[in-house]
């Protein structure tokens, strides 16, 4: 049976008279270091030297010191960092500093689970995984709401992690909607699945193989992409709301019958079995493996690949076709044809 949890079931005396130290300053680590602050909570940031995230840290009045320094304030250190970078960050500058009885936190358990960070026997290793942008997450918490969030103990040294892991929750405002209660390794299993089966490699390869096939049948590359791409946002947010029958109710009956007949015929019974070597690949520890080794070796694989995603025909199409959008706007951290990698 799930086990879900709420703010009733979450005591901030278990944060009380903590420093909490959010290592990195980006989506996530912005919402967490102001919304536990607004919360009361103690909240200094890590970052490495010359992070350009400082300022917009230290504009907000939080304290920003260095990953070693912050760690070394912490009596509950979350790393926010990406993947990739956590295991060194982890073995340079924060086991090293690390309080002996500190909570070691995640908001996803991919080094954990896979076994790139090994932590002390002595430290409490919690999850707090928000199922939103951090945007999100900060925007939810100002309108006095919040955004669902899952949460995991992998080690209890201290008796008082779920109680920590939840006080942190609620300090993080997700309580007001609900907690599930999960494990690292189901959290991360499940979130790499996602990701790459249905939500991002899915959903990307499905949009690219519509655009190609209208175009290379002599439709206009521009109608290609407002059918393939532009609605597609229409139809996630009916699903959003109210789950795929309410996509169904909401689009006509043309569509709610092509929807039937014809999406079995381009998903074939085959695309589930792939699905399950995904999974087997991610639950075996290979793709964490081909991930790091490559990450370690400079990221020649997802550089390649990243540049051929970017000059597919539909992202200059696309890019051109959006100029038209004037309710469009684009945030901070990526400028369309200027974005910093």
């Amino acid at each position: 049976m799930v086990d879900i949890r709420y703010e009733k079931d979450a005591d901030l005396k278990y944060l009380a008279g903590k420093t909490v130290a959010i290592i990195g300053y980006g989506s996530q680590g912005h919402a967490h270091a102001l919304n536990l602050r607004d919360s009361g909570v103690d909240v200094v940031v890590g970052l490495r030297e010359g992070s350009k995230s400082a300022e917009k840290a230290k504009e907000q009045g939080l304290k920003v010191l260095d990953v070693a320094g912050a760690t070394k304030a912490a009596d509950l250190v979350m790393i926010l960092a990406p993947d990739q970078v956590q295991r060194s960050l982890y073995a340079d500058e924060i086991e090293p500093n690390l309080k002996e009885n500190a909570t070691l936190a995640f908001a996803h358990g991919f080094n954990i689970n896979f076994g790139y960070i090994k932590p002390r026997a002595t430290n409490d290793v919690i999850m707090i995984a928000p199922k939103g942008p951090g945007h999100t997450v900060r925007r939810e918490f100002e309108i006095g709401r919040g955004v669902p969030v899952v949460w995991a103990v992998f080690q209890d040294a201290s008796g008082e992690a779920e109680q920590v892991t939840l006080a942190y929750s609620k300090a993080l405002g997700s309580l007001r909607a609900g907690g599930i209660k999960t494990t690292f390794k189901e959290e991360t299993e499940s979130d790499l699945f996602g990701e790459q089966t249905v939500l991002c490699g899915g959903v990307s390869q499905l949009i690219q193989y519509g655009f190609e096939t209208l175009v290379e049948a002599g439709y206009q590359p521009e109608i290609a992409y407002f059918e393939v791409c532009h609605e597609l946002k229409l139809i996630v947010d009916l699903i959003n709301e109210g789950g795929i029958s309410k996509q169904r109710w909401s689009i006509s009956d043309t569509a709610e019958y092509g929807d039937y007949v014809s999406g079995p015929r381009v998903i074939t019974p085959d695309v589930k079995q792939h699905m399950k070597e995904v999974l087997a690949d991610i639950q075996s520890g290979a793709f964490a493996k081909r991930f790091i080794d490559d990450q370690d070796a400079g990221a020649p694989e997802f550089k390649a690949l990243r540049a051929k995603g970017e000059n597919h025909p539909i992202e200059k199409v696309g890019k051109e076709l959006r100029k038209m959008y004037s309710w469009r706007t684009l945030d901070d951290d990526y400028k369309e044809g200027s974005a910093q990698r």
